[in-house]
């Protein structure tokens, strides 16, 4: 964390400095706003978190509610979202609350007695060292309490307008502000009033009943597994051993269990098998009492018993698998002739099981994806074109990931009896960590994703693929850390160049580049960053030598790598960063002796890898992603 650059900071520095919309926001829901978010979840969240870090946009989140959710249904954070939480600020924070998933338990029918269940395997949850962060299990109201207070603490100074419920919109295609939304009041001083908003751009972030899918023409196709599940987080008392361990128990015949354990030490949560539902039986199974799913928990833990004592929360669910064919409000016909106003997020655009953990992980990774690319482009940093990109990417992820659930999901509905291999549910779930995990997804080439002519010069970051971080010693003060968590959600672009085997001092490839990087009319600093703004505004610059730190001699480091920040003019020192003896990042990640260059997206995505004599390339990448700054 960097601060004291604009003055002395005594008081918590994660508030950053209030500005533009920030400095004297509307307490209360203006007729007009830049972007307007429906709904308060985890995608409508992460947007307007990543948003208020545009200070000069005014963004506006709404939701019906009167208040923050107090009891949320999701739970599951995976390792890609905690990453995420990093990018915010708050990783730390939630991982000290949450409980943590180091190992799942997999319990199967006694072979000499199929009456009993008995465990079979308890694989790691990680055993690939997918990523440095935890499998988290908490609340997911404390989630949005964290995106909350990041989006507070920005300097756009964002926070949630509750009490006001999205109605309809239309979008006219005329004037500043073309989309006219419809709301009700539904709490508060505003209960009842109808309001009229217009807007630049309208985020559907409001569910899977989601009001703004259904004014944009969308629909969820897809089908319903016609399996129904109870579930419930109970505090218990129990003889089961595994309790505070994450577990999958198939029985003989009495059905499955997915238990979750909870924050705290005593809450946990089960997915109690309710069987196969009838079609034309008109959810009738929803009605089940929670004395039955406690009754269906103990016959299939048998011999172990449950005994309730509290139910903080419970509900029936019937699997379904469902997607919308776009994610924006253009028409297929209409695609590159008319720019998208309005977006859909999370469950308004996909729907499925809640078993593998994936609804809020994947709906933040929207979020994340639509925030700073709305940004951009009303920042005047990206052209409009740069929207074209959010249905594209992220209708292919949920896809993938509605095929993964259907696998999963029909593995832990089948009764024990019918598996050739016992272990088939635990082969499953080791093949497949990295999917759930949220390391999978991988971009195609656009006008934000390079092509992958040069990826051998980095083959541990590949293209499309998020930047998986590694650790380097930072040369001024001789730390080691992890080289991505300084990639906060700040919008910007970040460029690392990994140094050829020259030392700072001498003429070689990588002081060529910053030498061009500094002085060059074409460098995309040049070209980019708007006067009068910080040279590393819109494009950080980080440069990694290949000798260890005693070896780089900040002196003889070119400028380009330490930039002038702040009104003081003060050098950034935190940029220049070395080798450690015995976690080589050049070795972990496969990045060539010869050095390269590798781009990252705003939401830590590579974006490209180079050579670093690729000026040209480089430069070319940034015209097609970013605009040209007003002279």
């Amino acid at each position: 964390m960097q601060f004291h650059h604009h003055g002395y900071v005594s008081t918590d520095p994660r508030v950053q400095p209030a500005a533009g919309i920030g400095l004297d926001r509307p307490e209360h829901l203006p007729d007009e706003v830049d972007v307007l978010i429906v709904g308060t979840g985890p995608a409508g969240m992460i947007t307007a978190a990543q948003l208020a870090q545009f200070p000069d946009v005014n963004v506006r989140i709404i939701e019906r509610r009167p208040e923050r959710l107090a009891i949320g249904q999701a739970d599951g954070i995976q390792a890609r979202s905690v990453e995420t939480f990093q990018a915010f600020g708050f990783a730390e924070a939630i991982t000290a609350e949450a409980y943590w998933i180091t190992e799942m338990a997999f319990w199967s029918p006694d072979a000499a007695d199929p009456a009993r269940i008995v465990k079979t395997s308890s694989p790691l949850d990680d055993p690939a060292g997918i990523s440095e962060f935890k499998h988290l299990i908490v609340n997911q109201a404390r989630v949005l309490d964290h995106f909350a207070a990041a989006a507070l603490n920005a300097p756009g100074r964002v926070r949630p307008d509750y009490g006001w419920e999205f109605q309809s919109l239309e979008v006219d295609d005329h004037g500043e502000f073309p989309v006219v939304v419809q709301l009700l009041g539904t709490a508060h001083e505003q209960e009842g009033r109808q309001r009229t908003i217009r807007a630049k751009y309208v985020v559907g972030a409001d569910g899977a009943r989601s009001g703004v899918r259904r004014s944009i023409g969308c629909t969820l196709t897809g089908q319903s597994a016609n399996h129904a599940w109870g579930v419930m987080d109970v505090l218990a008392v129990t003889d089961f051993p595994d309790i505070r361990t994450k577990c999958a128990i198939q029985s003989a015949s009495g059905g499955n269990i997915l238990l979750i354990p909870r924050e705290g030490g005593y809450l946990f949560r089960m997915y109690v098998d309710l069987g196969e539902v009838s079609e034309g039986s008109d959810g009738a199974v929803r009605t089940t009492p929670i004395e039955e799913i406690i009754r269906k928990a103990n016959d299939i833990i048998a011999p172990y018993t449950l005994d309730v004592k509290h139910v903080a929360w419970s509900s029936v669910y019937e699997v379904g698998h469902r997607i919308t064919d776009r994610f924006d409000d253009v028409l297929p016909e209409d695609r590159g002739s008319r720019t998208p106003r309005v977006f859909i997020t999370g469950d308004a655009c996909h729907t499925h099981s809640a078993k593998a953990g994936q609804g809020m992980n994947v709906s933040m990774q929207d979020g994340f994806n639509i925030g700073w690319k709305l940004g951009h482009v009303l920042d005047g940093r990206a052209p409009e074109s740069l929207l074209d990109t959010y249905s594209g990417e992220r209708q292919v992820v949920a896809q993938n990931l509605i095929d993964f659930d259907k696998e999963w999901s029909t593995l832990m509905a089948k009764p024990a009896s019918e598996f050739e291999n016992p272990q088939a549910v635990s082969d499953f779930y080791t093949a497949t960590a990295e999917f759930p995990a949220g390391f999978m997804t991988q971009y195609e080439p656009s006008q934000i994703v390079g092509d992958a002519s040069h990826q051998e010069l980095a083959t541990g970051f590949p293209i499309g693929k998020r930047f998986k971080s590694a650790r380097v010693a930072r040369v001024a003060d001789t730390n080691p850390l992890h080289l991505g968590h300084r990639h906060t959600a700040d919008g910007r672009y970040r460029l690392y160049v990994f140094a050829d085997a020259a030392t700072p001092a001498e003429a070689s490839a990588t002081r060529a580049l910053a030498d061009w990087l500094e002085t060059s009319p074409e460098s995309p600093i040049a070209v980019h960053t708007p006067a009068g703004r910080d040279s590393s505004a819109l494009l950080d610059v980080t440069v990694i030598y290949q000798q260890g730190h005693h070896d780089v001699v900040m002196n003889d480091v070119p400028d380009a790598f330490k930039p002038i920040v702040g009104p003081f003019r003060l050098v950034n020192l935190e940029n220049v960063f070395a080798t450690l003896p015995d976690d080589d990042i050049f070795d972990v990640r496969g990045i060539s002796r010869a050095g390269a260059i590798v781009v990252v997206r705003p939401d830590q995505y590579v974006a490209a890898v180079l050579p670093l004599t690729a000026t040209t390339e480089l430069a070319a990448y940034f015209r097609g992603a970013l605009l040209p700054a007003a002279p």
